[in-house]
């Protein structure tokens, strides 16, 4: 499937080619503390198949729990998070960052990973008063 994305501030802009059967949302600590939230939907994508058409991201290098390297890309104007890969040579996998796809409504996890980490509220969301606009 083809996607296209750009930051909140339209700095950054991106297209790529993905599997949609692959969005994942992750509940590590890593991505709750780095999104500012309780989880990040990812999707991956090999960097041939991720082509930036403006702007260039900045750069976190954030060690995991599981002591790898991570690069963490995200827009040094607005902070939108793009995506995040490995660090050093070889051939990259990006883990994009959904929220800034414009396709993203089309793209429905389909797994949830490091849920030992998930906050407990989650499964609570449905009875919670929704409000249409604030």
């Amino acid at each position: 499937m083809k996607i296209d994305g750009s930051c909140h501030c339209g700095r950054i802009s991106y297209e790529a080619e993905i599997d949609p059967d692959k969005v994942s949302i992750c509940h590590c600590t890593d991505c709750q503390q780095l999104s500012g939230t309780a989880f990040r939907v990812n999707v991956p994508a090999p960097e041939a198949d991720f082509h930036l058409k403006s702007g260039t991201p900045k750069i976190y290098v954030k060690t995991a729990e599981s002591g790898r390297k991570r690069a963490q890309a995200f827009c040094g104007e607005c902070g939108s998070a793009i995506y995040a890969t490995s660090v050093g040579e070889g051939s990259k996998i990006l883990g994009l960052r959904t929220g800034t796809m414009r396709q993203r409504a089309e793209l429905v996890p389909k797994r949830q990973i490091w849920c030992r980490s998930a906050v407990g509220w989650l499964a609570d969301i449905p009875s919670i008063e929704a409000i249409e606009r604030d």
